[in-house]
This record gives structure tokens, sequence and C-alpha cells, in this order.
């Protein structure tokens, strides 16, 4: 095994971290997204550090196939956004870069972060070492090399996950009060990942459930969602219930569900069982189809008394009231109404669902498309010019 040194306050020379070489792990290179693959190369190219980390590794060393393979590297946003066009900077507390692809495929690119003065996560940017600090839990703090084959390990988080524990990396008083989406994710890992939680890990979640209601909307949607795509939405959502945290994530289903109607209760994860196996056997990725499977149970759609139309924006006005504080896209919420009435028996009224809002990056795109075209058509005119050519002579 190699190791990684680092320079103390006295001038010497001290291991920081572990380093598992090709032979020392299971995980090879056919393994990685070759998008991932590419933009890590890329940017070493450029001179930069980049490493796969977080949640791929710890599936590949679980044997799984990870949904999404995130990058950290020393190099700024604006860095990595002028090395791949079809990139865009986002956030605002803290800036990151999503690499798009085809498919509405995103590949996520996030400089070394280190805590300010007073302990925060901010925009500011730091080094590895620095990095692996701010990170949530061992089995999620491992970097790795896709060229090398190596994985850098600071805190015995391979250890980790072949024992399939998992502990806080940050001080259990203060890590929920930083960012409260970590009590879902130890939930999600726990319960979805198979990794135990010790005693002290569940009582701070069960302190500190209330800090919940400071998590923005925004990354509260992307949790939910998150779940809902697992394939295991139906045994998180039945935790989430115990723990108390689901009273803050969609807290109108919550109270429908604690209300003691179990007929109510059984509909809701079967419904959700259904949504599993569509995700586990089909990819099932549809957000729509996943919101149909959520709030479908909670409403009872007929036609008496009224109009498609009229029921239609008193459905979808219902789906948005149930979703709060999420706010997932108008469209999508639209897009589980049809298939809600499709369901029912009941026919959509003509035109009434909005398209979706073009991304600012589809004209780059439909550039690529469009000189893809212009390339095909000059390699025709070349090729009948060529026969021409040869029917002459």
């Amino acid at each position: 095994m190699l190791k990684r040194y680092a320079t103390d306050e006295k001038g010497q020379s001290v291991p920081i971290a572990k380093i598992y070489t090709e032979q020392e792990h299971p995980i090879s290179s056919d393994q990685i997204d070759s998008d991932a693959f590419a933009i890590t190369r890329r940017l070493k190219d450029a001179g930069f550090e980049a490493y796969i980390v977080g949640g791929a590794v710890r599936d590949l060393l679980q044997g799984k196939s990870p949904k999404d393979f995130d990058i950290a590297t020393s190099a700024y946003p604006k860095q990595v956004r002028k090395l791949f066009r079809n990139s865009r900077i986002i956030g605002r507390r803290f800036r990151l870069v999503h690499v798009h692809y085809g498919s509405g495929k995103i590949i996520e690119v996030s400089t070394f972060r280190t805590d300010d003065e007073e302990g925060n996560s901010n925009n500011v940017f730091g080094t590895l070492e620095d990095d692996v600090k701010r990170r949530d839990f061992s089995v999620n703090a491992l970097y790795f090399d896709p060229q090398k084959l190596h994985i850098i390990d600071f805190v015995d988080g391979v250890k980790d996950v072949r024992a399939g524990k998992m502990k806080s990396l940050l001080p259990l008083d203060r890590t929920f009060k930083d960012d409260p989406v970590r009590m879902i994710r130890a939930i999600k890992y726990s319960t979805g990942g198979g990794f135990r939680m010790g005693w002290k890990l569940r009582r701070a979640i069960a302190r500190h459930v209330d800090e919940l209601e400071r998590c923005p909307s925004s990354r509260m949607t992307e949790e939910v969602f998150k779940v809902l795509a697992s394939g295991r939405s139906a045994l998180l959502i039945d935790e989430f219930l115990k723990t108390g945290l689901f009273r803050h994530m969609l807290p109108r289903i919550d109270s429908l569900l604690k209300s003691g109607d179990k007929k109510l209760r059984g509909a809701f994860f079967a419904s959700l069982e259904e949504l599993d196996l569509l995700v586990r056997e089909k990819n099932e990725d549809r957000k729509g189809q996943m919101l149909v499977r959520l709030l479908g149970p909670f409403l009872e759609l007929s036609l008496e008394g009224t109009n498609s139309v009229d029921l239609f924006r008193d459905t979808f006005k219902s789906f948005k009231q149930l979703l709060e504080p999420i706010t997932p896209p108008n469209h999508e919420v639209e897009m589980a109404v049809i298939k809600l009435f499709r369901q029912c028996g009941i026919r959509t009224p003509r035109n009434i669902a909005r398209r979706p809002k073009p991304s600012s990056l589809e004209p780059i795109a439909k550039d690529k498309e469009n000189k893809t075209r212009r390339s095909r058509r000059r390699k025709k005119r070349q090729s009948a010019e060529n026969a021409d050519v040869a029917l002459d002579v």
C-alpha cells in the first residue's frame, strides 16, 4: 500500500492518507463512466488535480453501479467552464459546474473546498486535504483517480465500507447544524445502503431533526427526487416517518399518513413499491411518473359536476399543495396529472399542459447537430462528385 505525505509544523514528512493501488481494490477502468473519465483526463492534462469522489466510489466498492459520477478538482469553476463548452456554472452559496451531455445527463464538477474562519463551507476554495475535512461521512470521503486506478483514503473510509458501517467526520453537535440534509443522507446510507449507524449518530439525528426547517426548498426538492429515484423509496420514507424527518420533507403528506387511515397508508406504500420496481427493473427516471406514484393515492378523480379542464386545474393545484415546500417544475407536475388522468380513464384536455422551458445549453446542442448535418451533406456531395469523375475517366 502506498501513502500520501505532508509536512507537519516541525518540517517533518508525515503520512496523511492511504493509497489503495489497482491490486488492492475491486474497481476496474471499465466500470467508470466514459464521460467522467474524459473530464478528469482533460482537467489533468490542463495541470489540475481531478478525482471521482463520494458516492460513486462507495458504490463501486460495494459492487454496485453508481447513478452519478461526481468529480472534485483543484480547478476553479471558471477554469472548468473554459475547458468544457457544454458546461454551466451554478449555485450562489458555493459555485459548481455542471457538464451536460445528451439525454439530460449531467456530471457535477466541484472545486476543493475548505472551511472559512467561522467554520462555514462557503465559496472558500482549498486543497484536497482541506476538502476531505468538510465531507459528511467516512464512506463518502474517498477520492478515486481513474487514470492510475488509485483510491486516496484520508479517513479509513475503505475500511468502513468493507465493514458496513459509517461514521461522521464532523462532531455530531455540529454536523447537522452545518448542513441539515446530512440527516436525510444518513438514513439513505443506513436504510438503502446497508451501513450501520451507531446509537450516538441516531441520537444526534433525533436531537437535530428540526434543523431541516432551514433547508432551502430547492435542496429539499433535489433530495426528495433522489429518494424517489433510489429504487428503495418505500423503505426510506417509512424510516423518515419513524425518525420524524418526513414532516419537514413533505409535511402535508406526513400529516395525512399519520391520520390513522390504514387503507390510505397501505395504498401509499403499495404505490411506492410499484415505483421502486419500475426504477430497479426499467430504470424509470421520469419525474412525472415519480410524482404520480407519490401523490396518486391521496386523490380520487371524478368528472361528476365539473369538466375536464377545471378538473385538470384543480388536480394540478392539489398536487402543488401536497408537495409543499418542494418545488418541482410545473411541467413535471402537469405530466403527473396527465398520467393520473390516464389511470382513471379520464381524457386529458387538449393543449392544457405547458411545454418545458428550453435549456440555455440547447443552442449549443442544436449548433453541434447542424454542423453534423452540414458535414454529412458535404461528404455526400463529395462522394457524388468523385463518382462523376470516376465515370468520366
